[in-house]
């Protein structure tokens, strides 16, 4: 346990942005599952949004980030025009 005040400090901090940044991994891993589960155009822009959030927030490491968009880019549907 912390002793000292601002540890303490550090300890809640800590433990809130554990809980934030485990909510958006959770988020972006169901995402995926959905985006593998039917690769629509809508559920690849959702998954490729939501990682450049987590990579922006440093939940994720940015080249994990760029590993995730390039494999959904290449799923994404081709609309013709």
């Amino acid at each position: 346990m912390p002793v000292t005040k601002t540890a303490k400090r550090a300890l809640r901090s800590s433990k809130k942005k554990g809980q934030i940044n485990s909510k958006v991994l959770s988020t972006l891993e169901i995402a995926i599952r959905a985006a593998k589960k039917s690769p629509t155009a809508k559920n690849t822009q959702k998954v490729i949004s939501l990682t450049d959030r987590a990579a922006k927030s440093k939940v994720i490491h940015k080249n994990k980030a760029d590993r995730i968009k390039k494999a959904f880019s290449k799923k994404m549907p081709v609309v013709k025009k």
